[in-house]
């Protein structure tokens, strides 16, 4: 089901694409017996739940999609049995840092009083957490930037994990598989995403870079979605972010049953918007592009 599954980024509700006959026909070809009612059950232990469908997919859903999950699920399969690193990368939703009501409730014997109204104006910062999540060690990293969203901020965080924990995590590492969404500041058409892989990453530390984008409207299917922001939220549920600092501390605080470990970091450097990288630069990049879908998966080496 692993690379089946999708989640709720605000909460720890889970869905797959596949039925319950589907997992079960798989199970009985690797010589499982078993029934899709026990299937049913099973799923239901693992947080799983049957629900109807509803309208939330627009005229996004590409029709490579499924292809894409395949080539994904590849991937990650040949990095993880190769011992080399994967990131799943991604921002989360801004949040205003100041005296305001956070959804969710906490156990005390007087309510928190908080502002009525989530004035952008009287928020102290906006805050915006990039998150990156490693499958393989249960492992989430978070770097809150106070500036704005850029290819360079999402580059920086990746920098910030890669000589922070990235090095003794993975001695010698050579390549990095980055996951993360077709849009946002690392989208499959961002130049200065590429263009900061290129110079800050693979050129400045020698690695093989791969990137693979998820299709357009199947950002929940990314595992940082479901595997750290949504324990992030629970864990700061009905808590208002009145300082950055209360931010990082429940960042730094979350934890789930099965050892997932999370650090955070701040980052105060002021990022400008709309910087342009010349065809002069993107030709610098060594960029190979793959055959199969070489729009959303290609790789960044070094000179």
């Amino acid at each position: 089901m692993k690379d089946a599954t999708a989640g709720d980024p605000m909460s720890r509700k889970l869905w797959s694409r596949k039925d319950t006959r589907q997992v079960s026909g798989e199970l009985q070809n690797q010589g499982v017996a078993i029934c899709a009612n026990t299937v049913a059950m099973l799923l239901r232990s693992e947080g799983y739940s049957l629900r109807v469908n509803r309208k939330s997919i627009g005229e996004t859903q590409h029709p490579d999609r499924s292809e894409q999950f395949e080539i994904i699920a590849e991937m990650k399969k040949a990095f993880q049995d190769a011992g080399h690193p994967i990131l799943s990368v991604d921002t989360k939703k801004k949040e205003l840092v100041g005296n305001f009501k956070n959804a969710g409730a906490t156990w005390r014997r007087d309510n928190d009083p908080v502002l009525v109204h989530d004035f952008r104006s009287e928020a102290t910062a906006i805050a915006a957490p990039f998150g990156m999540y490693e499958p393989t060690l249960n492992r989430g990293t978070v770097v809150v930037g106070l500036s704005a969203e850029t290819g360079a901020f999402a580059v920086d965080a990746i920098e910030q994990w890669l000589t922070t924990f990235g090095w003794d995590g993975y001695p010698g590492m050579s390549k990095l598989l980055i996951l993360c969404d077709g849009g946002g500041a690392n989208n499959c058409r961002a130049r200065l995403w590429k263009y900061q892989l290129y110079r800050q990453i693979s050129q400045a530390y020698g690695i093989d870079v791969h990137v693979c984008h998820y299709p357009s409207g199947a950002s929940k299917w990314n595992p940082v979605e479901h595997r750290l922001f949504s324990f992030i939220s629970m864990q700061w549920a009905g808590i208002p972010l009145r300082t950055v600092d209360t931010m990082l501390n429940c960042i730094r605080s979350t934890t789930t049953s099965t050892g997932l470990t999370v650090e955070a970091f701040l980052n105060t450097k002021s990022y400008a918007k709309g910087i342009s990288i010349s065809d002069k630069q993107m030709q610098e990049i060594r960029l190979t592009r793959h055959d199969r879908l070489p729009n959303w998966n290609y790789t960044i080496s070094p000179n």
